[in-house]
């Protein structure tokens, strides 16, 4: 005997609701992506259309201000000048917050610094005393660990920098923009803990910053990753 849903009119009005049967269907067996496909009813007026998973992202991000999304990962950092991120976008962010994991540095005792670009990436600002830290103490990007402190370490058993950094509203070209990082890292001395719970600096250039660049003050990035992660706008 055929079953109800098996006779359905596809040549009225439609398929009903209750004569779907999305069970006995294949699961897609992988995650979700841009580019997968679904049906919505266009402003519910009965006309159903397709639509991409990333019209349902940014749907999403409409709805969830202030949440965190991530942006990008550098990967596994294996002896690299430096590491930097160009995944700035004002109309969906207001900051962004960078997480260190291990993060190991080619030269002993060392600090690390940040500097930032306005035309995404193609030349960053290094001049000493665009930057302040520690109050009004002059540098050449802003401070990620201890400049004037114990390195982060690269010796036997020291395995670098763990924490993270935050830049506050780099868009805005009105302003100087703030960044503070709380990290803690192997110093000299194997096994021991240098840590604070902020340093605080910023840039003293009011312009829309759109790239970051982590380097040490000496030497190459041995290892590591460094995620970035944007606060969606409120």
């Amino acid at each position: 005997m055929t079953k109800a849903r098996d006779t359905a009119n596809l040549t009225g009005s439609g398929v009903g609701l209750s004569l779907l049967d999305i069970d006995a269907g294949t699961d897609i067996g992988a995650a979700l992506v841009d580019a997968d496909l679904m049906i919505v009813d266009d402003g519910a007026g009965g006309t159903n259309r397709k639509a991409t998973m990333s019209r349902l992202a940014t749907y999403m991000g409409t709805k969830i201000g202030g949440g965190m999304e991530f942006i990008a990962s550098s990967g596994a950092i294996s002896n690299a000048a430096s590491v930097a991120f160009t995944g700035f976008d004002a109309a969906k962010y207001d900051h962004y917050k960078f997480y260190f994991q291990h993060v190991i540095p080619a030269t002993d005792n060392v600090y690390m610094v940040a500097h930032v670009s306005t035309d995404g990436g193609s030349s960053y600002d290094t001049t000493n005393g665009n930057y302040h830290y520690a109050g009004t103490g002059d540098n050449t990007g802003f401070e990620v660990t201890d400049k004037d402190g114990t390195g982060v370490g690269s010796d036997t058993n020291e395995f670098g920098l763990g924490g993270e950094f935050n830049l506050f509203a780099p868009h805005n070209s009105s302003a100087y923009t703030y960044a503070d990082s709380y990290v803690m890292y192997n110093n000299t001395t194997a096994g021991s803990i240098s840590s604070r719970n902020v340093h605080a600096s910023m840039h003293l250039v009011a312009q829309d910053v759109d790239a970051i660049k982590f380097i040490f003050s000496s030497g190459n990035i041995e290892s590591g990753e460094i995620t970035m992660f944007g606060i969606v706008n409120s």
